[in-house]
Order: C-alpha cells, then structure tokens, then sequence
C-alpha cells in the first residue's frame, strides 16, 4: 500500500485541497512581481545632463536620432544654436565633457526609479544591471539555504517565515537610504522568494493524489503568469518605485498571519518520525473533505504501512558525484547542465529589457505574459505527440533563432514580433525541462539531480543581466548570446534518451530501463522531487 491510498480515503482531491492549493498559489503572484519588478523600479527614463540655471539647448549636443545626449555636454556653451532659422552656424568649440551636475530625467512615464534617484546612468548604468544579479544571487542562496531547512525543521514552518522576511525585506526596501542598502536588501528578497516557492509547491502536491497533480501543477503554473499582469497593473496605477516596492511588500504580512491555517506535510512528518502531529494533519484533513469517520482510523500503524516504502527510500542518501558514475550518467548531467543555464538565460534575458522594444512597459509587460498561454498548450501537445526529446531540443532551436535574428532598431514592430515567438518558445522549453530531468535519474537521485539543475538555472538567470552590459560594446551583442546558447543546448537535447512512456528507472543500476510501472514510480517521484520544483519556475 501506498500514501497515495490513504490520500483517496480521506478524500483525494477535496475540498481541503482545493482550498490549500489557493492558499498557497495567491501569495505566488506577489512572488512573481518580485522577480521581474526591475522592469519598472529600474526603468532608465530618458536624460541628459543637469545645467542648472540655464537653457539646456546651448549645452546638449544631439544624437543621431536627433534627441539630446543621455552623458555628454558642451565644454563651452554654443549659443549660435538658439538663434532660429540660422542656416550656418558658427562652431564657437564643440568639444564635450562628462556630465558634472548630474542629469534631469523625464518624469511623464516613471515618476521615480532608482535609476533616476541614484543616477545609475551613463558610467554607472552596469549597476543597474548588477542590483538584478543580486536578487538573483539571492533566490540561489535561499533555495540551497531554505531547501536544506525545509528538511530539518519542515516545509510549513519554513515557509511562514519566508512569508515574514519578504515581508520585512521587501518593506525595508522601499525605504533604502542608498543603492547598496537596497541590493542587500534585495538579496534578501530573493532568499524569501525561493524559500517560499519551494515548500508552496511541496505543501501543494504532497497533498494530492497522482490523477490529480498534472492538473493542479498546470493550473499552478499559471501563477507566475497572472502575477505579471498584475505586475503591469500595479506599476501603472504606481509610478515611484518606493510606493511599488511596498504595495507588493506589505501584503506578505498578512499571508505570514493565513499560513498559521496550513498544515504541515504528513510525508515530512511521518520521514521525521512525529506520528501524533502526523495522525493530527490527517484527521484534520479528513475533517475538512467531511470524512472524519475516515481520518478516526489513522493510526501510528496504518500510516507506518502507508508510508514503509517511502521511508525506506528517504534512508538511503547520495551525493552529486552519483549524478556522473557512470557514463550514461555523465552524458545527461552534462546535457542538462547547458539545458538548464541556457533556459534561464534566455528567457530572464529577454524578459527583464523590455524597454528596448520602443512599447509601452505597460503594455509589453501585459503582451510577453499572455504569451504563456499558447506556449504551454503547444508545449503539453508536443510533449505527447512528439516525445520530450524533440520537444525540448526543438523549442530551444526556435528560441534562439528567434532571438539572434539581427532585426535593425528602427524595425521595432519585427524585433518584438520575434521577442514574442521566441520567448514564448522559451517559455515552453523552461517548463519541459522540469519534466525531462525528472525522468532521466533514477528515483534514488532524482532530488539531486533536480538541485542541481536548478543551481544550473540560477547561475543562468544571474549571467543575463550580466550579458545585457554587452550592448554598451555592440548593441547587437546580448541578442547574439541570447540566441546562440539555446541553439547550441538545444541540439544536446538530441543525445539524450527518449523518456516518453517509459518506465522511471529507481536505481543506477537499472538506470536505462525500469520494471515498475509508471504510476508506481510516481510515488517516490513525489518524495524526492517536490523539493526543487519551483525554484526556477518562471513561471515558470
């Protein structure tokens, strides 16, 4: 007997569940405005230098495009330029010079950013990109940090508190004296998140049976989607960025009171030897689905029948030198790893410089989520039908091609047409790669490998900000980076095995073929993977 058959006596798929699962999906809308918040806190609004008390035309030189310089000035004032209808003028010295009082800024769109209020412009423009970075650095730390806490000390408890530190870093934020308090302050955020994506999805799915997951788990994903539609309205009705940091701050104060009403996972307790408290959640649960006959005959025996094969497999631990014992092995993790990185790497990097698109932030902001609809409807039929293998290999390839695709800047309608497609193709590649990497280890490091991987997406979403420094060299450059990487991860797809309806293996030894059945593999699927399910979602 399994977990799986207690869950169907106390209800399956119940009303209890139903309500957990919005419990813990609402708070992930705010998780999701944190993680692409930068697009509108760190906003770079259009400027040119500061000439205080005077006509800013005699000391701006123009562009290109006719519109003034965002980092220069006239040495010397050119007052030839404001007499009108001149038709040759006198070059009195044009040579130019750094801005020296600093620069106004344009306040019609963004009222305030921490681009404007610190100046991270011009020479100090790679900064805004590194505050990003920072976060990034944070949602890595948090999900080694908080995942290994969530073993010791419990999924619930872990995630209460995250609840509480993003609602005091995130609050904190708001009120940051400079930028290096803010990016501490952010790294903290970034903590927060990971540890709250990872026990929302480990609470959720390990309260809810196998016929029931795939369901909850898409319906789930759609989460992150939602949060950045909600992002793009919030940001539009807010247009300082202090204001904006608290309206999705504050409201973690009260999901930190409401997370007291979820219980803690049955499995973690039952793993952890607390059978009372473990008996308690059942009962509880069982109460709630109008079962509680049902949940009167859960004993400490009952749930150790249950739960025998569960904790047999939770003995036996690994370590990441079992992901490359043998050759078979070796080939995926390498694969995975490019898979991994290039995933996060390109989606982050496109979906955090909207503004090069020419639209409204708003606007692209709302356009690039609805784009998440179509992808994963494209991407469950093409999972089924063609097999993981072709699907992740090919959604990576059309990705990249989307994005490398050199489109000149005046062209803003095809180079966001092409943003689009290939994002949303990202996007596809981002959730097959979850599944793929589930079923290529074995039950016995399956969790491993999906840390890992997971670590191999953190870096990848902490190197895109970086990548977007290249455009001050060519501006053509991060595109490349962009496109390149997914084709080139996208072909290593191709040397990995099909997984499509074939059994998970549960050991290395039987590795390339298993003879349990599917539905049999999910139960310890369920154990060692929940832990590491969201941490890269971007939703995903």
């Amino acid at each position: 007997m399994a977990f799986l058959d207690l869950l169907d006596n106390i209800g399956g798929l119940g009303l209890f569940q139903l309500l957990n699962a919005i419990l813990l999906t609402i708070p992930g809308f705010l998780t999701a405005c944190h993680a692409l918040l930068q697009n509108f806190s760190a906003a770079i609004p259009n400027h040119h230098c500061r000439i205080p008390n005077q006509t800013s035309t005699a000391f701006i030189p123009l562009e290109k495009n006719n519109k003034p310089s965002k980092c220069e000035r006239y040495l010397n004032p050119q007052w030839n330029l404001l007499i009108l209808n001149e038709t040759t003028h006198h070059k009195i010295n044009q040579t130019t010079e750094k801005c020296r009082d600093g620069w106004d800024y344009d306040r019609r769109e963004f009222l305030e950013t921490i681009v404007s209020e610190w100046d991270l412009v011009c020479s100090r423009k790679p900064l805004k990109q590194m505050s990003q970075t920072v976060y990034m650095g944070g949602v890595l730390a948090g999900a080694i940090i908080l995942g290994r806490l969530s073993d010791k000390f419990g999924r619930r408890t872990v995630l209460t508190w995250s609840y509480f530190l993003l609602a005091v870093s995130g609050t904190s934020t708001a009120f940051s004296p400079s930028y290096f308090a803010f990016c501490c302050l952010r790294f903290l955020c970034g903590m927060a998140v990971a540890g709250i994506s990872l026990n929302s999805v480990s609470l959720m799915m390990e309260w809810i049976p196998t016929k029931s997951r795939a369901c909850i788990g898409t319906l789930g994903s759609f989460g992150f989607t939602v949060g950045q539609l909600l992002l793009a309205g919030i940001a539009y009705n807010i247009r300082t960025w202090r204001k904006l940091q608290l309206s999705i701050s504050v409201p973690f104060f009260f999901f930190f009171v409401c997370s007291w009403w979820i219980p803690e996972s049955a499995r973690w307790l039952v793993l952890n030897n607390h059978y009372d408290k473990a008996m308690r959640e059942i009962q509880r649960v069982a109460r709630v689905n109008r079962l509680p006959e049902e949940g009167k005959k859960i004993t400490v025996e009952v749930l150790h029948m249950h739960m025998d094969k569960e904790i047999h497999v939770n003995k036996t631990s690994h370590t990441h030198f079992d992901l490359v014992r043998t050759p078979q092995l070796r080939k995926i993790t390498i694969c995975l790893m490019m898979l991994w990185c290039s995933c996060s790497l390109g989606y982050y990097g496109l979906v955090m410089d909207l503004q090069k698109f020419g639209l409204s932030m708003y606007l692209a902001q709302i356009i690039f989520a609805l784009m998440d609809f179509p992808s994963l409807f494209i991407n469950l039929t093409s999972l089924n039908l063609l097999g993981r293998r072709i699907t992740q290999g090919g959604m990576l390839i059309i990705a990249g091609d989307c994005f490398s695709i050199l489109v000149p800047v005046d062209m803003k309608i095809l180079q966001t047409v092409l943003a689009m497609i290939g994002t949303g193709f990202m996007g596809a590649a981002f959730t097959s790669i979850y599944i793929y990497t589930g079923e290529l280890y074995p039950t016995m490091i399956r969790q491993t490998g999906m840390g890992f991987g997971s670590t191999m997406a953190r870096i990848g979403s902490m190197s895109a900000p970086v990548v977007l420094m290249l455009d001050e060299y060519f501006s053509y450059l991060p595109s490349i980076v962009f496109g390149i990487i997914p084709i080139f991860a996208g072909f290593s797809a191709f040397m990995l095995p099909e997984t499509l309806n074939v059994p998970l293996p549960d050991t290395i030894k039987d590795h390339c073929g298993g003879e349990r059945g599917r539905e049999e593999e999910e139960e310890n699927y369920l154990i060692v993977h929940t832990r590491c399910f969201v941490i890269n979602t971007p939703l995903i």
